[in-house]
């Protein structure tokens, strides 16, 4: 299951998530940001548990932002789980 979400307060601006049925994640992609640290992410991220990628990144900050774009990521993966179920 693929879902978009339009990013907020970060450089990047939308994330994909890809979901497979078991809640592992098929893929990431971030339009926008620092491109060679969000390709890093989300290859770490590839064959992870949702649940796991979201308690580890949720809350992460960027300088004085209040969220980053791993936090982002954190947010559409728990909508995306939301959708699934």
């Amino acid at each position: 299951m693929e879902y978009i979400r339009k990013n907020q307060g970060t450089c990047s601006v939308r994330t994909l998530v890809e979901l497979n049925p078991d809640h592992t994640i098929q893929r990431v992609e971030v339009l926008g940001g620092c491109n060679g640290n969000l390709k890093g992410i989300t290859r770490l991220l590839a064959g992870m548990k949702a649940e796991d990628a979201i308690e580890r990144m949720a809350g992460t900050t960027c300088g004085n932002k209040p969220t980053s774009c791993p936090d982002q990521i954190a947010k559409a993966l728990r909508e995306a789980l939301d959708h699934l179920q």
